[in-house]
């Protein structure tokens, strides 16, 4: 029997809810398919424990990190308390460079028993591959001066290296699907950066003719999310473009409650993260109205990144048969707690 040793961090808010459900998805997923067993470990990191000890982890958390097979995290923020800047570069934002997990990706698709807003979402599904270490995020810049004369640098930093990865990975995930994969761009405004991802894109377009390639500026592919979602396969985009982008793909999915995300370690020299695209959601922590979906949908992603596709699969079925019964939080329609929509999916999960 092959086991996973995970490492949990529920962090803030909700994340202390729909992380124990979604061990709970998990362990009955193992016990129904008899071949594998997760191990859980539980840190209990995030603002809580920055409050107590003026960090948001410990020093030596990323080494306490590196034994494990994967990082199941909830959720990062509490900004009444713990400004985000701290929180999120803290911890988050920390484990990401730490472990050098270089592609976030993030999927999108019109989900059975969720209400989309788009009046005919014509079954989009699409997967959006977002760099994940450099690109407009970079810490590279600064502030001078006072008053009037104050300026602030912020610079968008894209090497070689980041930029083919990300593509790469693009090109693979696009032949793994329906063999499309559109490249986010701004060249026509941005006049350094986006022109050399442009170029880098062409290069590698050339070594896959079997894939259909094309780009689309920024601003055009964000109306064409809301428009004509169906049109598009894989995504790939720099780290701001990639962000902004599966926040729409959460919107036009019903809610950005049900999204789930996949930090990748490329080398398998670190473990990947996964983690949920909803925040903390402090305002309703404890009230056990918290939809568990983005939280299962991403364990599901990360039991695709081991190879149980099978598993993965049977989850995110559950999943959608739960919600097209409408045994859902009251964010999306129904009235169902944190912990009924949990059990509704062990019970319809089959093998």
């Amino acid at each position: 029997m092959k086991q996973y040793n995970i490492a949990v961090i529920p962090g803030d808010g909700i994340g202390k809810e729909v992380v124990p459900v979604t061990l709970d998805v998990l362990n009955h997923a193992a016990e129904l398919f008899g071949d594998v067993s997760f191990h859980f470990t539980e840190f209990p990191w995030g603002c809580d424990y920055y409050l107590e000890h003026g960090e948001m982890m410990p020093e030596d958390g990323i080494e306490q990190l590196e034994k494990f097979d994967a990082i199941l995290l909830g959720a990062v923020g509490d900004p009444e308390r713990v400004p985000d800047h701290i929180s999120l570069w803290g911890l988050l934002i920390k484990i990401r460079g730490g472990m050098d997990q270089s592609l976030n990706i993030r999927p999108a698709k019109h989900f059975k028993g969720l209400e989309s807003p788009l009046a005919n979402p014509r079954d989009f599904d699409i997967m959006v591959v977002r760099e994940n270490s450099e690109g407009e995020y970079s810490e590279v810049g600064g502030r001078i001066h006072k008053g009037q004369d104050e300026m602030a640098i912020q610079n968008a930093v894209f090497t070689r290296k980041a930029s083919e990865r990300a593509i790469r990975y693009g090109f693979k995930l696009a032949s793994e699907r329906r063999g499309k994969l559109t490249s986010a761009t701004k060249s026509n405004g941005i006049v350094h950066s986006m022109p050399f991802w442009d170029e880098i894109f062409a290069e590698i377009s050339k070594e896959h003719p079997e894939i259909k390639a094309n780009k689309n500026h920024i601003d055009a592919l964000a109306a064409f999310f809301v428009s004509k979602p169906q049109d598009f396969d894989v995504i790939v985009a720099s780290n701001l473009f990639g962000d902004i982008l599966t926040d729409i793909g959460g919107a036009i999915m019903g809610s950005i409650g049900i999204a789930p995300a996949a930090n990748l370690n490329m080398t398998g020299d670190h473990p990947s993260m996964f983690e949920p695209v909803h925040g903390s959601a402090p305002d309703i922590f404890g009230k056990g109205i918290a939809n568990p979906i983005g939280q299962i949908w991403t364990a599901k992603m990360m039991l695709d990144h081991f190879g149980e596709t099978k598993m993965a699969d049977s989850i995110l079925t559950a999943v959608e048969e739960t919600t097209e019964a409408g045994v859902k939080t009251g964010d999306i329609g129904g009235r169902s707690t944190t912990i009924e929509v949990a059990n509704e999916v062990c019970k319809r999960m089959k093998v």
